[in-house]
């Protein structure tokens, strides 16, 4: 392949992904891929996954690669598949907020089903896992805003692109035949927000991956496709209206930042455009129990950014996945009971008659000088009860207003809980932390595993 937009970026990424991580970027990308984990842990057990892991039987789908949480074993086309879903099946997993990425469920299936043929050492897998983060977040910027306006889901679109580095770094790719791989990914996105509040959202990052090790395997193999995809009349010309080629950073990484550390951590499992809503509400709550209870409530106005009613306008939603998209719901359940994780997002909760009636009382009211961070609530009440007013300047866990370690190995520790404990979440940080300077991923694989946990 001739010199290109496409064979720079990924030498840039190989090398990357070769030198040892700075310390910065290091610690960063170990808080995605503990995020990350924690969230394909907390899922292994979803019908999603059951599906999955039954046509992987039909297929004759078993091999060594470890999915998060469970005791059996997939070959590497299914274990992608299972392990990208499962982490971003909660939505509860890694949030690139300039372009709405999550960019750790692709980039973590990609790496662990490589584990049993390239046999990594640990300081190899992290800098794949950060490349393959990183090549996304990228190309996303490239394409952002435009993209994911036009109604691409751009977690699925991108993630086979940071797949495909992924995979070139483990399979041992020199640049020119990543840059074929990047050609065949092109062909291969995949993704648009008609899914969102389905089981096919989630299963975008898996196919992401899957389609990515798919595409480096090939391009090792000597197949290629266009010869830039990356560049001019490229695929990014026909993903994006206008395209950002800076935001490529073809002289990274010396000269340009990691966009993997501006990654942020949900504190909820659900659209992040509703977590400041939901953190004034959860601020309320207390309140609206001293002046008689959510049965006093006439009327609730959330004052949000235009992203809410856009991504998350759903009114009723019918099952828990669908209302990871509500953000109605999202504040009725905080307003409830004082919290919001996976069982406020369950089939009971978006059912529950007490929530789809708080609900109904409900206005989201847009305002373009609110910032996607920020959100003010008012609550009327009944009788002579003052109206209850809660704003938030950064919602918790955004970039202004990061989680910290502490509250990121909490998350964890209650996601491994119902599935291998909540010492296993101790262990996997512990392994996650030490990978720099081991000499496989036995340690981690242990720390996720029914079995060896």
């Amino acid at each position: 392949m001739p010199a290109s937009t496409t064979a720079a970026f990924c030498g840039a990424m190989l090398e990357a992904a070769a030198r040892p991580l700075s310390r910065s970027v290091a610690r960063a990308a170990r808080r995605s891929l503990t995020n990350v984990l924690a969230a394909a842990v907390g899922a292994a057990r979803s019908p999603a996954v059951a599906v999955l892991l039954a046509a992987a039987d039909e297929a004759g789908g078993t091999g060594d690669v470890t999915v998060p949480g469970l005791a059996r074993t997939l070959d590497p086309y299914w274990g992608a598949l299972a392990i990208g879903t499962a982490a971003h099946l909660d939505d509860f997993d890694d949030t690139h907020l300039a372009t709405v990425i999550h960019p750790g469920a692709s980039a973590l299936a990609t790496v662990l089903s490589l584990v049993p043929e390239a046999a990594p050492t640990g300081a190899a897998f992290l800098g794949a896992f950060a490349a393959g983060c990183e090549a996304q977040l990228r190309i996303g910027c490239a394409i952002s805003p435009a993209h994911y306006d036009h109604g691409w889901h751009i977690t699925g679109t991108c993630g086979v692109f940071g797949a495909a580095v992924a995979a070139a770094v483990l399979l041992g790719l020199d640049a020119e035949a990543a840059a074929r791989a990047l050609s065949l990914a092109a062909t291969m996105t995949a993704g648009h927000r008609e899914g969102f509040g389905s089981m096919t959202k989630p299963l975008h990052a898996g196919k992401a991956a899957a389609n990515g090790v798919l595409a480096a395997r090939l391009a090792g193999a000597g197949l290629d496709g266009p010869a830039d995809p990356l560049g001019r009349d490229g695929v990014l010309e026909v993903l994006a209206s206008t395209v950002d080629s800076g935001a490529l950073g073809l002289t990274w990484p010396e000269s340009h930042h990691w966009e993997l550390e501006r990654n942020t951590f949900k504190t909820y499992p659900c659209g992040v455009v509703a977590h400041p809503s939901m953190d004034a509400a959860i601020a309320a709550s207390a309140r609206v129990v001293e002046l008689g209870g959510h049965q006093e409530i006439t009327g609730i106005t959330a004052h949000c950014n235009p992203l809410v009613p856009e991504l998350m306008g759903l009114d009723q939603p019918e099952d828990g996945l669908r209302s990871r998209f509500s953000a109605r719901h999202g504040i009725a359940v905080a307003l409830l009971y004082g919290r919001a994780g996976l069982a406020e997002f369950s089939d009971a909760a978006a059912t529950a008659a007490e929530v789809a009636l708080l609900r109904s009382l409900i206005t989201l009211a847009p305002d373009p000088g609110v910032a996607r961070d920020a959100a003010r609530l008012r609550i009327t009440l009944r009788g002579p009860a003052p109206a209850i007013e809660a704003a938030v300047e950064h919602t918790r866990g955004s970039a202004a207003r990061p989680l910290t370690d502490a509250d990121l190995l909490g998350k964890a520790r209650g996601l491994f809980g119902p599935v291998l404990g909540e010492q296993a979440a101790v262990l996997a940080r512990d392994a996650i932390d030490r990978l720099p300077g081991t000499k496989d991923t036995s340690e981690l694989l242990a720390a996720i595993r029914p079995e060896l946990a």
